[in-house]
């Protein structure tokens, strides 16, 4: 993102735009693809979960290294409900 976080003042390339669009979607599937086995799998046990969701943070923030904040208010959110309706915690 051309932003002042980034350090970039210019504008961005239509590469890099590119590629920001294209690892935007591979988050977004990721995102997808546990969410849904966390809330699909019948024998995926609170420990596997928690361990997929660990993972999950990891992946996003090796593609975006500087967004934690981002991922925090955005998907950690999404990730916790998932969790609590899941597993019924409180």
């Amino acid at each position: 993102m051309n932003s002042p976080e980034s350090g970039r003042v210019g504008p961005q390339s239509q590469a890099e735009i590119e590629d920001e669009n294209r690892r935007i979607r591979r988050l977004q599937i990721m995102m997808n693809m546990v969410m849904s086995v966390i809330s699909q799998d019948p024998s995926l046990t609170i420990e596997q979960a928690s361990e997929l969701v660990a993972n999950t943070k990891r992946a996003a923030l090796a593609m975006f290294p500087d967004k934690e904040f981002a991922y925090d208010i955005i998907y950690k959110p999404r990730l916790q409900r998932l969790m609590r309706d899941r597993f019924r915690l409180h």
